[in-house]
């Protein structure tokens, strides 16, 4: 075959290859998915809750998986907040349509946010709510899906009143200083407390982990040997007070409870050694903040809060 009939022949090919590989992505060899993208952006999945969230999310998914991909990420650490950002950044590289996230920090993951949001992307804000001051002064308007903290501690502590007298001596684990969950679930310990005319002895964050609390509980166990109870902003940081507990010989003598209705705390609850819990239903707050995500694509709706439920837990109710 001569060059003059080999250049026509290539020239056919690459005339008639494009309009194969059209003709085939239309016949369906190649789908394209059309679905809207969402990520999951949330804290440690070594945290049993957050754990319990993606399981929510998975389960909401293989139900309606014709209507949404869905991709889920975790840190690897719960206060590793430069990480979170960077997943946000990478998030946004990717162009997905929403994002829900539960950040890390109140306050520093608010402007990526809302580089996310001027990309175009639908940024729904679950479990821990961003800060007010910061979402007016970035001119942010992100919908927090997600519990009454503080009405939630509340309801454990005015349980747990049910079981001291006036001038007892309690202590507060806190969350993470810079977490609006934390901050609020303080509150309403302290609520709970002051209402009761417990006598708040100390407050520490145990930066919602298990082994950053047990120091803080010990240390107040020691100095205070009548200490009637410990409240505890997250079921993971119960669990560093009930070892605490358990070491001064104390079990029986000093209440401890929690927040977040892990399943590591339901046996220690039957036991006696949790008082009592609260579930804000870690596995459906994923859920509605998708479902509200996926709604928001839909209709073009105006960002708007929405609560959802809190429970109290005890050991009658397991």
């Amino acid at each position: 075959m001569d060059k003059a009939r080999i250049r026509m022949c290539r020239g056919l090919v690459l005339l008639v290859l494009p309009m194969l590989l059209v003709a085939t992505e239309i016949g369906g060899c190649k789908k394209r998915d059309d679905r809207p993208k969402v990520v999951l952006l949330m804290k440690s999945l070594a945290n049993e809750f957050f754990k319990t969230m993606e399981e929510g999310a998975l389960a909401h998914h293989e139900q309606h998986k014709d209507e949404y991909a869905l991709k889920v990420v975790g840190m690897k650490n719960e206060t590793d907040v430069a990480e979170q950002i960077r997943n946000v950044e990478l998030t946004i590289a990717q162009g997905v349509d929403a994002i829900v996230i539960a950040p890390a920090d109140s306050k520093a993951l608010v402007p990526v946010c809302k580089k996310a949001m001027d990309a175009g992307i639908i940024v729904v804000n679950i479990d821990n709510k961003f800060d007010n001051d910061v979402l007016r002064d970035k001119d942010a308007k992100i919908p927090f899906v997600g519990p009454d903290n503080r009405k939630g501690a509340k309801l454990a502590g005015v349980y747990l009143a049910t079981r001291l007298q006036p001038g007892d001596k309690v202590a507060i684990i806190e969350g993470a200083p810079n977490a609006y969950n934390g901050i609020q679930r303080k509150m309403g310990f302290e609520d709970a407390m002051l209402g009761s005319n417990m006598d708040i002895v100390s407050s520490q964050t145990g930066y919602w982990e298990t082994d950053k609390a047990l120091p803080v509980a010990s240390a107040v166990i020691n100095e205070h040997p009548d200490l009637k109870a410990i409240l505890c902003a997250n079921d993971s940081m119960a669990l560093g007070a009930v070892t605490a507990v358990k070491e001064a010989g104390k079990v029986g003598v000093i209440h401890v409870i929690g927040f977040d209705n892990i399943a590591a705390v339901r046996q220690l609850l039957r036991e006696g050694k949790i008082l009592c819990t609260v579930d804000q239903h870690a596995d459906q707050l994923a859920r509605y903040g998708i479902e509200y995500a996926l709604e928001m694509l839909r209709t073009k709706a105006r960002p708007a809060d929405k609560e959802t439920p809190v429970d109290l837990i005890t050991a009658e109710l397991l």
